[in-house]
């Protein structure tokens, strides 16, 4: 199968490890990678923050950017959700008949990582090796939109050396919520005292998710409190091997 690779402006921009992650993982399941150069921000932040106007030329340039994909992979619950849901709705709002029915053929390609792993692909093993305990927090989107599951968890189980801890209050919000944080601080470090008080009760050596906005938010109130937990995107450990397993646990303390 051939897949288009979503990798997002914050992964781009802040986390590229994520995406090379991604691609190695799925290079060695057999796949072939392709990597459009053009492709930008997905319009999410605009259309929520209430710049629907402005999101809508994105909007466009992601249709055109992935319109040839047989299958679009993102390391994101929360910019495939976007695609998948309020892209529809953006199109409606514009009155975009045309736009409407690419945006709708285009969700139905788009996947975030762990869904198309185990729900398209059929894979749960996917040959990692990570021997580290860790802890799952399921972030909003991939778990309310995409309905993900228990997807993520069934590929930490089956990795080698893992030792998964299961994550107290695990379906509440860590705060982040994009420019939630940003308009909402107050509310905002009140929910990230209670994520990272529960993460750090699980004494695990690392928090993973399958979203690094999520994962700054949260890695942010760790490394402040000096908790030595590091975090560690889904799709990182599912590309780590032995070797690479070791590596990944210390880069993840050192940048938390």
């Amino acid at each position: 199968m051939t897949i288009d690779l979503f990798i997002t402006c914050l992964n781009d921009a802040l986390f590229p490890q994520t995406g090379l992650a991604m691609a190695r993982l799925l290079r060695r399941l057999g796949h072939t990678v392709r990597f459009n150069e053009a492709q930008t921000c997905c319009g999410q932040m605009h259309f929520n923050t209430g710049y629907q106007q402005e999101a809508l030329p994105l909007i466009r340039k992601f249709v055109r950017d992935f319109q040839d994909a047989e299958v679009i992979v993102a390391p994101s619950g929360s910019c495939v959700a976007f695609v998948r849901d309020l892209y529809p709705k953006a199109a409606e709002w514009a009155g975009d008949a045309e736009l409407l029915a690419q945006v709708q053929q285009l969700g139905r390609r788009t996947y975030e990582l762990s869904e198309f792993l185990v729900k398209v692909l059929g894979i749960e093993d996917v040959g990692a090796s990570y021997p580290h305990r860790v802890t799952y927090h399921p972030t909003c989107h991939a778990a309310r939109l995409l309905r993900v599951g228990d997807a993520p968890l069934r590929l930490l189980r089956k990795v080698r050396g893992l030792s998964l801890v299961e994550l107290p209050a695990s379906e509440q919000c860590c705060g982040f919520g994009g420019t939630f944080s940003v308009k909402n601080p107050e509310t905002s470090t009140a929910m990230l005292a209670d994520k990272v008080h529960s993460v750090m009760g699980t004494r695990a050596e690392v928090c993973t998710a399958g979203d690094n906005s999520c994962l700054m938010h949260i890695g942010g109130g760790l490394s402040r409190l000096q908790s030595g937990v590091g975090v560690v995107h889904l799709a990182e450990i599912l590309a780590s091997t032995d070797q690479a397993s070791t590596d990944s646990a210390s880069v993840a303390e050192g940048a938390a």
